[in-house]
């Protein structure tokens, strides 16, 4: 029960909840501490002044608070209102968690020095969890449903952890209670009860429980029948599915749902019960696996100080044998070993810590489920219950792959040679006990000029093991068999002399005394067209003797990455101003024609592929990123997307990103994509979390929105049904980019490439 503590406290004042309220986002808050973070706003910068005036001062307006609020990270719901010029600061403090509280207004001067009367204030909460800013109505506080349930859970916690019941029948000092007689309503120590309450006669049907049961069975009261908000007097009878809240029949008369699904409130209680506990098995599953995992660890921890102790005497005893050449080499060969011996073991002790951390917390959750399961209130069940669904699925995917396997293993990669001569002890060191890692290629510095290819490459990070050469390898431009290209040290190497409009596969590997490595992932690199060329800057060093060979093609070059490829995303092709004028003419209007589809093995776990990868969804409510798997860093490109399903009005985002742009958040939060996110009204324009250019005009099922690419003049434009939407969004592009999306659940499309420039670009290119 001890993890769950963290579940019933506050997060504003750190104390166990107190006559708790539920937040529209499914967070909690004592109701004085929502009273004392409530921040004070001017009436005539109220959303409903702002619909009224119809005022646009910036790209978003109050009419979005919410959703402004769920996209920017660093939205505290305090700095919106610091600069209204009716608003006076006022200091906070900050609560034991960090949360900033606004302390009560100071007293009004005096009538004399008295200022002329404020405007009319409205009262906005920001919630201190998710950050979500919150417009509070007339009825204020009073507005938020309080949270029953929760105050029993901590009302049944609480007296779990309370100090031990005394016997109520000792005259001196009271013993320790035994039983509780439920029907005389009395607690007894042992002596007591074998002397006041005897098991014969007619005490013999009394029943008799333990102290604690029979202090809870005092203060349960029948179940308390939950009533409406908005109207004191009537019970909630129905459930509305929409709203996901219940409701009384007063509600359904006034209209308010009429138009909503609504469903017997029993009927729903149960239902989600049975979904919370579904979802708990699944929960349960991994939290037995940790379980197994952190047992798995600690055995580890025995196995790699066994195998350092054999090790260490091993590796003594062959220095004895040696002990006038090899005393002072024989101490820092010790003192190697007891470095990678430390280092295995910090390893697996911190992602013992880390684990346990993460277990403990998964089983507060699940004790915390299991005691909301058990409350008989659904009104008060069906208000938490789609957020602690969500939160048990959200707690499940972090116990994901790769998080219960060792970061460690308990061998040790070394072993002592001891055959050299004496006079060659001063050059004793450990050999190698395995071949080396596969290489990496650096696809940023990999790239092709006319029917040249550059490729590049560097060890894993994190490889000790000693590499002497590279082998590179290529195919024969027809999916023929590969053949070696370049033998030595170097980590860098251009191949000429290649085929002009062909696709060549490439891969590296490494090799030592020990042996040859696994080769690399394969990179299929994608020759120029034999046309006019142009001279190029290149954005690394290379030798002179090759300079000669640096010519490029002015059509567009594509990088395709085999779908298993894990490498960086960037690699890019800089031409001097002189150069790019001299060919602006050709160059304008010549794109080269794609066709390509989703790639799987870069999408998020969440992304649903049908329609040979060309049709995407989400299993998530939260935004997910897939890329195409072809990147284009040169030409003019253009593609299209038609939105299959489009329910509950969410934000999809369209637009192009770098291969490692973040995949479990909107497209655009990070400085790695340049996003369009749209819904059924209107659109804005997002790059690195900054929003730009509201844009009237929104999307529906069977719309079609058009991404436009054009890496000539670095430019990128959107459109939605084949007219352009808002101004050119990005401008100054360079590198390599992918095509990209994201979306959750309630959003589905599908990609349509292959396709020529639209009619509004092309008028504009011909006018220029």
């Amino acid at each position: 029960m001890e993890e769950m503590e963290e579940e019933l406290k506050c997060p504003v004042c750190g104390s166990f909840y107190r006559e708790p309220i539920i937040l529209p986002c499914s967070h909690n808050l004592c109701q004085a501490c929502a009273r004392n973070i409530l921040v004070q706003t001017p009436d005539s910068e109220s959303p409903q002044s702002r619909r009224a005036s119809g005022s646009a001062v910036s790209d978003y307006d109050y009419l979005d608070l919410d959703k402004m609020s769920l996209y920017s990270e660093a939205d505290s719901g305090y700095g919106s209102y610091g600069g209204f010029a009716s608003a006076p600061t006022t200091p906070c403090q900050k609560s034991p968690n960090g949360v900033r509280v606004f302390p009560p207004a100071a007293p009004p001067p005096p009538a004399a020095l008295a200022p002329p009367p404020p405007p009319p204030r409205n009262a906005c909460l920001t919630c201190p969890q998710c950050h979500r800013s919150l417009v509070l109505d007339e009825r204020g506080l009073r507005g938020f449903p309080r949270n029953r349930l929760l105050e029993g859970v901590i009302d049944r916690y609480q007296q779990g952890r309370a100090a031990a019941l005394r016997c109520q029948l000792c005259e001196k000092a009271p013993k320790e209670a035994a039983v509780m007689c439920e029907q005389c309503d009395v607690f007894y120590c042992e002596p007591c009860r074998l002397r006041c309450h005897p098991p014969r006669g007619p005490l013999a049907k009394h029943r008799l429980v333990p102290p604690a049961q029979g202090r809870v069975g005092r203060r349960l009261s029948p179940r308390k029948i939950s009533t409406c908000t908005d109207h004191e007097l009537e019970n909630h009878s129905m459930y509305c599915v929409q709203c996901k809240s219940p409701v009384c029949y007063q509600c359904l008369e006034e209209g308010k749902h009429s138009s909503h699904e609504v469903k017997a409130l029993g009927a729903m209680w149960k239902l989600h019960k049975s979904q919370l506990s579904q979802a708990l098995n699944g929960l349960s599953d991994r939290a037995k696996e940790a379980k197994e995992f952190l047992v798995q660890l600690r055995n580890m921890v025995q196995q790699i100080q066994e195998n350092s102790v054999e090790f260490e005497a091993c590796l003594v005893a062959q220095c004895d044998a040696l002990i006038d050449a090899l005393n002072r080499r024989k101490a820092q060969l010790l003192s190697r070993v007891n470095k990678e011996h430390e280092h295995k073991l910090k390893v697996v002790r911190d992602q013992i810590s880390h684990c346990t951390v993460k277990l403990r917390q998964t089983t507060g959750l699940m004790e915390y489920c299991l005691e909301v399961i058990k409350e008989n209130d659904p009104s008060g069940f069906l208000q938490i219950s789609d957020a602690l669904i969500r939160r048990v699925h959200l707690t499940e995917d972090q116990w994901g792959k790769g998080t219960l396997t060792p970061r460690m293993t308990t061998d040790f990669d070394l072993n002592l040679d001891n055959g050299p001569l004496l006079q060659s002890i001063h050059q004793l060191d450990f050999v190698q006990m395995k071949v080396p890692a596969p290489p990496i290629l650096q696809l940023e510095e990999c790239c092709t000029h006319n029917n040249s290819a550059t490729l590049s490459w560097k060890q894993p990070p994190l490889s000790t093991v000693q590499v002497e050469g590279y082998i590179l390898e290529l195919d024969d431009g027809n999916g023929g068999q590969f053949r070696e290209v370049y033998v030595g040290k170097e980590t860098m190497c251009t191949v000429d002399g290649l085929h002009f409009n062909s696709t060549y596969s490439a891969r590296v590997k490494a090799f030592n005394k020990t042996g040859v490595s696994p080769y690399s992932k394969t990179l299929v690199l994608q020759t120029s067209e034999e046309t006019q060329s142009e001279e190029q800057t290149l954005p690394f060093p290379v030798p002179l003797e090759r300079l000669q060979l640096r010519r490029m093609s002015p059509f567009s070059s594509t990088l395709n990455l085999q779908p298993s490829f894990p490498g960086r995303s960037y690699f890019e092709l800089r031409s001097s101003a002189h150069q790019l004028s001299l060919h602006s003419s050709l160059q304008s209007l010549n794109s080269a024609v794609a066709w390509f589809s989703f790639d799987p093995a870069s999408a998020h776990a969440d992304i649903i592929f049908s329609n040979d990868n060309l049709t995407v969804t989400c299993n998530s409510y939260d935004d997910r990123v897939v890329l195409g798997k072809t990147g284009f860093s040169k030409g003019l490109h253009y593609w299209e997307l038609s939105i299959d399903r489009y329910d509950n009005h969410p934000d999809p985002a369209f637009g192009v990103a770098r291969i490692d742009v973040l995949k479990d958040a909107m497209l655009g939060k990070d400085d790695k994509a340049w996003a369009m996110y749209v819904d059924n009204n209107r659109s804005w324009f997002m790059h690195n979390n900054s929003h730009t250019n509201r844009t009237e005009g929104g999307i529906t099922k069977g719309a079609t929105v058009g991404v436009l690419l054009d890496l000539t003049r670095r430019t990128l434009t959107f459109s939605i049904n084949e007219d352009q939407q808002g101004p050119v969004a990005f401008e100054n592009l360079e590198g390599l980019f992918f095509p990209a999306v994201s979306l959750n659940r309630n959003v589905q499309v599908t990609l349509h490439t292959g396709l020529p420039v639209p009619e509004f670009y092309a008028s504009r290119s011909a006018m220029q």
